[in-house]
């Protein structure tokens, strides 16, 4: 008889390479497996579950829409999806919302509408977005074209034109990829998939500046820094400038599938009945459970919490460096924070090592430790992943 690793590899399509631990469930910070293993998710499903795992205010949020109403077509009105709506505008710069599934789904409504815009406005040549190097929007076609990584695109040729890709960080290149056609310039204010990468404030308001100056729209990708992972609600918020459409996901809903795109009216405008839609966008369940996750965050200050903790574990983190000259570099904000490795013996399985610890660890560009872990860590916990890390590299 096939274990449940084999079925799994026999039925279901090999997009991830798995790690070999089957987890049957989680509470707050910590994740079990099925022979009741305890790990500290030290990733939070890659940035989701920001609130814990079965928070349980979403939980009976969850219960209580279920046995309402699961789904209704969005040619009617819902109470939840409303309140969400409300309570995302009264947090950000943005007048409206759009609600998808996913964050590429958000990210699609993003390019649809600044394209649309661009159509409305200024004709049918304002159509292409300058996106960066090394960063990351999603998979669908549109948002691999978006995304500054190579190999996401690998096998899927033809690639959407559109996009004009300039390195991140470099803005005399950004200046001089502007044409009479650029619709507008889309960034993630803390590159995630690409090394938690975050650009210089004086860059940030540059490009506001020349989004401005040249009538450009500026995107955001908050998908990943959004809803307080930064030490902001939205980590645009660190940059004292406000963008014209926002995009959403992860941690909004804590774990239940939801994408939300955020614009200012003068934009929003452009997407009117039957520009854009989404069956499943903002359905009621996720709704609910995103609308109590706003209420989580500002009821227990899980903004200067995260900004208090993610300080605390840099702090550390820059100590480990200076103990060990092969952590290469340490950056972040709040609890989104990458450790950059230069280590020799590239077969060194790191996600093993720790989990032999009991943390649940991720890698990104093969080098990178990611740590984003729920945000209502503590300080003791923090101490025991220094902890662990320490036993782990003193091996090294």
């Amino acid at each position: 008889m096939k274990n449940l690793y084999e079925k799994s590899d026999t039925f279901i399509a090999n997009t991830y390479a798995r790690y070999p631990y089957i987890v049957s469930k989680g509470f707050g910070i910590n994740v079990y497996d099925d022979k009741n293993n305890e790990y500290i998710d030290c990733f939070s499903g890659i940035s989701v579950c920001n609130l814990g795992h079965c928070h349980p205010d979403v939980v009976n949020a969850v219960k209580e829409q279920a046995e309402k109403l699961f789904h209704i077509s969005n040619l009617y009105y819902t109470k939840s999806q409303t309140e969400l709506a409300e309570k995302l505008v009264k947090s950000s710069f943005a007048d409206r919302v759009f609600f998808a599934n996913s964050g590429a789904e958000a990210n699609e409504a993003a390019i649809k509408l600044a394209r649309k815009y661009g159509f409305d406005t200024y004709g049918s040549n304002r159509n292409r977005i300058i996106t960066f190097s090394k960063s990351f929007h999603g998979r669908t076609l549109a948002t691999i074209a978006a995304t500054g990584q190579d190999k996401v695109k690998k096998g899927f040729y033809p690639i959407p034109d559109g996009f004009d890709e300039v390195p991140f960080g470099d803005l005399d290149a950004l200046k001089n990829a502007i044409t009479e056609k650029t619709c507008a310039i889309m960034m993630e204010p803390v590159q995630g998939e690409g090394g938690i990468n975050i650009p210089d404030k004086d860059y940030v308001l540059e490009i506001r500046r020349i989004c401005d100056e040249k009538n450009i729209l500026l995107i955001f990708d908050e998908i990943q820094t959004g809803m307080a992972r930064t030490g902001k609600m939205f980590a645009y918020e660190h940059f004292n400038v406000e963008p014209d459409i926002m995009t959403l996901a992860k941690a909004l809903g804590n774990g239940l599938p939801i994408g939300a795109m955020l614009a200012k009216n003068f934009i929003m405008e452009s997407f009117g009945p039957g520009s854009h839609g989404s069956t499943f966008g903002g359905n009621p369940i996720s709704c609910a459970a995103a609308n109590v996750v706003m209420d989580i965050i500002n009821r227990d200050s899980i903004v200067s919490k995260t900004e208090e903790n993610g300080k605390y574990f840099l702090d550390l983190l820059n100590q480990l460096k200076e103990k060990y000259k092969f952590i290469k570099d340490v950056r972040g904000l709040g609890l989104l924070i990458g450790i950059e490795l230069d280590i020799e013996d590239k077969n060194l399985n790191l996600v093993d090592l720790f989990a032999a610890e009991g943390f649940f660890i991720n890698l990104i560009q093969g080098n990178i430790i990611r740590m984003a872990p729920p945000l209502i860590i503590e300080k003791d916990i923090i101490d025991r992943i220094i902890e662990a890390m320490d036993n782990i590299f003193e091996n090294f």
